[in-house]
């Protein structure tokens, strides 16, 4: 006899959760205490549900499990940050990285949405090892449950342990629309994580149909890996731009704004990249690109890899690019990095999973061309 498979609470959003216990006769604040004492309690089993009947708890055993995918290692940084490999149902060769990076009272967390990544872009090391698949809702959201778990049992008054999740991990989040809305559903969510709209940010490369599609079913905050400012150069560095150029890209972002219930920006990600893309007309062409969109730019020092061909750009080239778009009238941040050390830096998380489009390998092999 096939065994039935169970149904991984951890991955239902609220709304599927009260589907799924009216679905058994159950009714609906069942749903609230089984959302508190997974996600807010780090339950990891249904008997430790004390406010949930015996008869409730024997029948969830029976057809549903709390699942979060395995973690392989981790590693904390000289400075603090910690970066979890984490196993997720595809088996041995199926892994992603996870990053929690401190600062202050603040800790960010950065959440991989897919296998790999199914775009290209030429400076992410990502991006070179090709993609395997999207993540399930459970182990999108299992990486924040682990995160916070990893400084012991959890408390719903404690302190917050993870004050903001970014999804700029492995992947690219708008190619794996439902799952990444629902795990950021349960982020923001009072009976969940309750993290704040403006404390959970998408990025994206520019998958525009899904911008416009997004904002009808969440209001996170949005941030757009732009990393060039034209489309000549940025269809070199993010290849996607061929289909979804900067003007199409730059009206969706106004209309992700104009939607929005309250006055938000869009975060601009721009990756400098010595020779590449900053030079001090490029800083000016930015600045007179962005001007139409309410924005703040975040410069983010290439993180080298090896055969990447990009090399970081000197400090003070970085301060005059800032400096330029500053004296323009933006807010401009420099990312600090962080977690380098550990293979944890913007750009740098690779997993170890086998790559379904061989694009790794191709990449190797041209290397290997260039090398002899």
């Amino acid at each position: 006899m096939t065994d039935i498979k169970k149904i991984n609470l951890l991955g239902l959003s609220p709304e599927k959760l009260i589907e799924y216990f009216e679905s058994i006769g159950e009714k609906k604040f069942r749903a609230t205490q089984v959302i508190k004492w997974i996600h807010q309690k780090g339950a990891e089993s249904f008997e430790e549900m004390t406010d949930v009947s015996k008869v409730l708890r024997a029948k969830l055993e029976k057809t549903c499990e709390i699942r979060a995918p395995e973690v392989v290692s981790q590693n904390i940084s000289s400075d603090g940050t910690r970066k979890w490999i984490i196993r997720t149902e595809g088996g041995k060769n199926d892994c992603v990285e996870t990053v929690l990076i401190p600062d202050g009272d603040r800790a960010t967390l950065c959440v991989s949405s897919q296998v790999g990544c199914s775009l290209d872009c030429s400076f992410c090391s990502t991006g070179k090892q090709g993609f395997n698949r999207n993540l399930t809702p459970a182990e999108i959201i299992g990486q924040v449950w682990i995160a916070i778990k990893s400084f012991g049992p959890m408390d719903p008054n404690g302190p917050r342990r993870v004050t903001n999740v970014v999804m700029m991990g492995m992947g690219e989040p708008l190619m794996n629309f439902e799952p990444v809305v629902d795990a950021m559903i349960l982020m923001m969510h009072d009976h969940a994580y309750g993290l704040s709209k403006r404390r959970v940010t998408l990025s994206t490369s520019g998958v525009v149909p899904k911008i416009y599609e997004l904002v009808k079913r969440t209001d996170v905050s949005l941030a757009i890996s732009l990393h060039a400012p034209n489309d000549e150069l940025r269809s070199q560095l993010v290849p996607i731009n061929k289909k979804y150029p900067i003007a199409e890209l730059i009206e969706a972002c106004q209309f992700y704004l104009a939607n929005l219930p309250d006055k938000r920006h869009i975060t601009i990600e721009y990756t400098l990249m010595s020779g590449v893309n900053d030079n001090e007309q490029q800083a000016h062409e930015l600045a007179k690109l962005l001007q139409v969109l309410e924005c703040k730019i975040n410069l983010i020092p290439f993180n080298p890899f090896p055969n990447s061909g990009y090399e970081k750009p000197s400090n003070n080239r970085t301060r005059r690019f800032q400096k330029i778009l500053a004296d323009a009238g933006y807010t401009v941040t420099v990312r600090t990095t962080r977690g380098d050390d550990i293979d944890a830096a913007c750009g740098q998380l690779v997993g170890d999973f086998q790559d379904k489009t061989r694009r790794s390998q191709k990449y190797i092999e041209l290397h290997e061309v260039k090398s002899e």
